[in-house]
């Protein structure tokens, strides 16, 4: 692993965790396509550490707020009941990923995996983008989220371990589905991925200190750790803000195109 390798899995963990083309889709695909080595999926799940704290960063006053009141100080507007929402939604990926982490890292890490996953839930974005515009335009906050809502999304979170399907996408698309606006959808899931990527991030970090590495891959980890982490703070804020006045269509013609071309270099 190179430094140069490092920086640039490290932008592309960062944009494309936030951004809803998939993530794991493309950390497997840009090294396919420049004939990098795989960095495998421990590498990939520890740069997940550098857009956790991107998140953090982002959501701070939240995350103070439904802190505090699950301590038992003040509760404004219900961040206590946001923080167990969280917490349940975040049940079935967790689930996921202690059942199937394995299966998926041996069998699903695949380029034609990702292009039909990416083709697939494009499709099926468009279909929650469509039915968004029905409704009418009002921001309502990651508070009002309701309970069905918020599990439906932390259901469609486990959707997310097969490469080229994208957290943020899938969930973002299960909370379009469930009545969010798009902003309001964004957030939630957001937020919803802080615990899973802490979960996720942390269990390949102690599995990477346990186990080792080599030496000469310790510095473009950090560099990629740091990577991630600036590149995902400005996808968070550019969707957040792009949401609140557009659409997802332009995502969706991305992951169409991409997974054609995918399909194109796959079957050639």
């Amino acid at each position: 692993m190179t430094y140069t390798q490092g920086i640039v899995l490290g932008v592309v963990q960062g944009v494309t965790e936030f951004l809803p083309v998939s993530s794991s889709g493309h950390l497997i695909l840009v090294p396919y396509l420049l004939g990098w080595p795989d960095q495998g999926l421990a590498f990939d799940a520890v740069m997940h550490l550098g857009t956790l704290a991107a998140l953090v960063a982002y959501f701070r006053a939240e995350l103070r707020a439904i802190a505090t009141s699950a301590l038992g100080g003040p509760d404004p507007g219900g961040m206590r009941r946001l923080g167990l929402l969280l917490v349940a939604a975040t049940v079935p990926g967790g689930l996921a990923g202690v059942l199937f982490d394995h299966l998926i890292e041996a069998h699903l890490r695949l380029p034609v995996v990702v292009a039909l996953s990416t083709l697939t839930w494009a499709l099926v974005m468009l279909a929650a983008d469509r039915l968004a515009r029905t409704r009418p335009a009002r921001e309502a906050g990651e508070r009002d989220v309701g309970w069905g809502q918020g599990l439906l999304v932390g259901c469609a979170q486990a959707l997310a371990l097969i490469p080229g399907t994208s957290r943020s996408g899938i969930t973002m698309t299960a909370g379009l589905f469930g009545g969010l606006d798009r902003s309001t959808a964004a957030r939630f899931a957001f937020l919803l991925g802080i615990p899973i990527t802490a979960g996720a991030g942390g269990l390949k970090a102690l599995h990477v200190l346990r186990h080792g590495m080599a030496a000469g891959d310790r510095g473009p980890l950090a560099a990629a750790l740091l990577a991630s982490f600036l590149a995902g703070w400005a996808a968070v804020w550019f969707l957040v803000g792009y949401l609140r006045r557009n659409s997802l269509v332009p995502f969706v013609i991305y992951r169409v195109a991409l997974g054609l071309v995918l399909l194109a270099l796959v079957l050639r």
